[in-house]
């Protein structure tokens, strides 16, 4: 994921202004009814599946999934600031196992540490994208305030400024601002490509101005040149053209600090929560037969599965 720096904030591609709620935005298409048949092939090519059901960032069957904690430094984020292995958890709620993302800032950058969940292949391209995803407008601890940043994305590396198989979707939440925006706002943005120095993004975004603390079921529909974003259910952005990735990505979950101009003292800790992650390739799904899906994934006994090929065809 690149350290950007945002141009000022866009009226939604859709035709919306700023400020607009989810009730003014489009509502997903019906959901088409899947067949146990449907189902049975589903399973046998194509799907991705965590419950996260582990026991901790160094759990043997996390790495056998293909999931990497990130350790190891460099952006985004603050410069100097440190990426900790035991930022990644995996805690009990109301009978549930959640993924649990947590980040801390004392306002200095040695004192900044930042979480990250990574698949290590790139192998997802085509197909439908969810998770559902708690947001936290405030700190568990500590002084409310920091540009901290909470997201769902899909990324391949940058082989080479510009280079033009580099693709990029993004989920990104900043509750208190940042990149120019006021205080909570979603973006949902689209790469072609980037230079690292200077730098220089050749990305398309769109923006929703308010706030969305809580659960998110959060779906990106990529197929016939459009990667389509939704928030429950609800048509957020539509990004094509040069914009429609190249090439397959890995999936990613991280919380990180743009940088300290928010913080106010002290130490303050955020923590970004995931229920599960989906991947159906190439198959364009509505966001409510997503639950529908998840739903027969849970009911069936199973926690994981990963039936993407890591080449483009079962």
């Amino acid at each position: 994921m690149p350290e950007k720096r945002r141009p000022g904030l866009r009226p939604l591609a859709m035709g919306a202004v700023l400020g607009l709620t989810l009730a003014g935005c489009a509502a997903a298409p019906e959901a088409v009814p899947v067949s146990a048949q449907e189902n049975a092939a589903a399973a046998q090519c194509g799907l991705f599946f965590d419950d996260f059901v582990y026991s901790g960032p160094h759990d043997p069957a996390l790495a056998e999934q293909g999931w990497r904690v990130r350790s190891w430094a460099g952006g985004p984020g603050v410069a100097g600031a440190s990426w900790d292995a035991d930022n990644i958890s995996f805690v009990a709620e109301d009978g549930d196992r959640l993924l649990r993302l947590t980040s801390s800032t004392d306002g200095t950058p040695a004192g900044t540490s930042q979480a990250e969940l990574t698949f290590g292949e790139e192998k997802f391209h085509e197909g439908t994208y969810a998770a559902k995803v708690k947001f936290a407008d405030e700190p568990v601890s500590g002084a409310d305030g920091d540009t901290v940043l909470q997201t769902f994305y899909t990324i391949t590396p940058l082989a080479y400024d510009n280079d033009p198989d580099y693709s990029e979707l993004d989920f990104e939440y900043l509750p208190n601002g940042g990149w120019g925006a006021r205080a909570e706002a979603f973006y949902l943005t689209s790469y072609h490509t980037y230079q690292r120095d200077p730098w220089k993004a050749d990305n398309t975004h769109d923006v929703v101005d308010r706030s969305f603390a809580g659960w998110r079921d959060l779906v990106i529909q990529v197929a016939d040149g459009t990667a389509k974003y939704y928030i429950d259910t609800h048509l957020v952005a539509e990004h094509g053209g040069k914009y429609y990735p190249s090439s397959p990505m890995s999936i990613n979950f991280n919380q990180w600090f743009i940088d300290m101009s928010g913080h106010t003292g002290g130490t303050s800790t955020y923590v970004q929560d995931v229920d599960w992650v989906y991947y159906q390739q190439g198959q364009t799904i509505a966001p409510d037969a997503v639950n529908t899906r998840v739903g027969e994934q849970r009911n069936a006994g199973i926690e994981r599965i990963d039936e993407v090929p890591s080449t483009a065809v079962c």
